[in-house]
């Protein structure tokens, strides 16, 4: 006798029997994870339960469409690469003329993502309180652009903040000292969603209090759009006259408020503005995971690797094929926001995260990507950008990049320094041992000139002395017992350092 067929398998048909049965499991899922749900909410703060209950509700919905949706949405055939018309180049755009800088300013808001913690560069708390340049944080140099903006043009241009549960509280301590600051600063919160045991689909949470913090997490990014519109500040912003947010990851140094954007957003003469636009920037092989933009059932959609079916992944990586990547900076209409929530258009796919906890449980949390929604909004478009407009700080190869003499500061924005050759940064591969923040800094005595560099990859136990300058393609690898140090004053220009290297003071 065959094997029933698997529900999780695509490319066989089921019979009548096995949809039945699957439906059968499905609502069963359904309601037993609203029953759970349910006793949590009453473990909540009593003054809280509505909105708790109005966060579940959307958890809800994300948990049935998971039941729901096996395999790739994705249908490979289908994808079209993005055509001209939707994706404009930067040089086409038109600076504003100085008399309407100040008009197109009063109707923008600021968004910074600030959900993240400092965990994967070994710090504690909100990575926006990491220092990255002059003892200033991600944080510090936001609030000096936002800041210079204001005083320049006599605008009121606020700062929103995005927390989530992990950052809001140490987030709120850090604002007091901007009391003086020329800048209205907001913070909301993401919800806070209960994470599932794999095995049997429920929560492992048993109640609401912040004891448990592991069984919760926040539901990435894509959370914003209802997040925003449930703390109400999105209907103040649109009653304050303000037309668009310009939303970016905080640890994006490049990305500062453009006002030939804004103007091509807001120009009387541009027909129809798009109610989204997401900015992209030329794809190098450092960036072969990153999303990219393409048409798919005559929309524009954003395309992860996540959601690319195996055999297809190579294709998907090809810079020669897919030209461009999302820099998760976006620009997006706070009118269309406020139609696709209260209309309740707004689709993005679910990215399953699996994940095992330190005490061993399996759970898998759901999410949503900010830049996924392109596809529910009218006319939206891309904008190839210079690359100086993505500069993420994820690693302390990245930091590295952005504290060296590669760049300068100025009024809290990075501006690449003019003696550079080239406007492309080296690629930096920091290994394992430099991977803190603790650990990288202590490694470098000073950070070493890297005007002239291409390519760095350091691996192994190495010491950096100070005022060492690197040029061209330096690879320095200390082996397991061994250790490097780069002495003072060291010029290396296409190298290669290996074994076991140590200039010793007596």
């Amino acid at each position: 006798m065959a094997a029933p067929t698997s529900a999780f398998v695509r490319g066989h048909r089921r019979a009548g029997s096995d949809v039945q049965f699957i439906e059968r499991t499905r609502l069963d899922a359904q309601k037993a994870m609203n029953k759970e749900l349910q006793k949590l909410i009453q473990t909540g703060p009593p003054g809280l339960h509505e909105r708790i209950r109005a966060e579940f509700d959307e958890f809800e919905k994300l948990f049935g469409r998971y039941l729901q949706e096996s395999g790739h949405a994705i249908m490979w055939d289908k994808i079209r690469l993005v055509s001209d018309d939707l994706v404009k180049t930067y040089n086409e755009l038109k600076a504003p003329d100085n008399k309407s800088i100040k008009t197109l300013l009063n109707q923008l808001v600021v968004v910074k993502l600030n959900g993240g913690l400092g965990t994967s560069m070994g710090c504690k708390g909100p990575k926006s309180i990491i220092s990255v340049r002059n003892d200033l944080t991600f944080l510090d140099l936001t609030v000096q652009q936002i800041e210079h903006l204001n005083k320049t043009y006599g605008t009121d241009v606020p700062l929103v903040l995005m927390n989530s549960f992990n950052t809001d509280a140490d987030t709120e301590k850090i604002l007091q000292r901007y009391s003086q600051v020329k800048v209205k600063i907001f913070t909301f919160n993401q919800s806070r969603y209960p994470r599932i045991s794999r095995e049997s689909l429920l929560p492992i949470a048993t109640s609401f209090n912040t004891e448990n913090i592991e069984s919760w997490y926040p539901p990435g990014h894509g959370d914003v759009y209802q997040s925003i519109a449930n703390s109400k500040l999105l209907d103040q912003f649109i009653n304050d006259g303000k037309k668009y947010l310009f939303m970016s990851n905080i640890d994006n140094l490049g990305a500062t408020v453009d006002l030939n954007i804004l103007n091509f957003l807001l120009d009387p003469n541009t027909k129809q503005a798009p109610e989204f636009v997401m900015e992209v920037t030329n794809k190098t092989r450092a960036d072969v995971k990153g999303g990219t933009l393409v048409e798919y059932d005559g929309k524009l959609r954003l395309l992860e690797i996540a959601q690319v079916p195996k055999d297809h992944v190579d294709e998907f990586k090809s810079v020669s094929k897919f030209k461009i990547f999302n820099t998760n900076n976006l620009w997006i209409s706070l009118d269309a926001i406020k139609r696709v929530v209260e209309d309740n258009t707004l689709h993005m796919e679910i990215i399953v995260n699996p994940k095992t906890l330190d005490n061993g449980v399996n759970v898998v949390q759901l999410e949503t990507a900010v830049g996924a929604a392109i596809k529910s909004f009218e006319g939206a478009i891309g904008i190839n950008v210079p690359r100086r407009r993505f500069l993420p700080v994820k690693t302390t190869s990245d930091l590295l990049i952005v504290m060296s003499n590669l760049y300068s500061l100025k009024t809290g924005a990075l501006e690449m320094n003019p003696l550079r050759s080239f406007p492309s940064v080296p690629l930096v591969k920091l290994g394992s041992h430099f991977s803190k923040v603790k650990d990288y800094l202590h490694r470098f005595a000073s950070i070493p000139d890297m005007l002239e560099l291409d390519h760095l990859t350091v691996s192994g136990d190495v010491t950096f002395g100070r005022n060492v300058t690197l040029k061209g393609t330096v690879i320095i690898i200390a082996n397991h017992g061994d250790r490097i140090d780069i002495p003072s004053g060291a010029v290396l220009e296409n190298k290669i350092v290996s074994g076991n290297l140590r200039i010793l003071d007596h």
